[in-house]
């Protein structure tokens, strides 16, 4: 599963690791992806987002419809 979320596209970050003798090596911020399931009345059937915990608050704002839409708008298949 790829670190990516389908609402507000965040993907992963890159920076350095700093030891105590302050040399650097690579490393990766992962956004919080959760996969949740969610009930599509218009479509009868339920939809499976790949959402970031932030994306999971903006849909319990919005509504799984107008998010449904959004991703559509981009598109990308629901």
């Amino acid at each position: 599963m790829s670190a990516h979320c389908q609402l507000t596209g965040a993907r992963p970050g890159f920076g350095n690791r700093i030891s105590h003798s302050h040399r650097r090596t690579s490393r990766r911020f992962d956004p919080n992806i959760q996969r949740k399931r969610y009930w599509l009345p218009s479509e009868g059937r339920s939809v499976r987002l790949t959402l970031s915990a932030r994306a999971i608050r903006t849909v319990d704002a919005i509504g799984v419809e107008a998010t449904v839409a959004r991703i559509r708008a981009r598109g990308e298949k629901v």
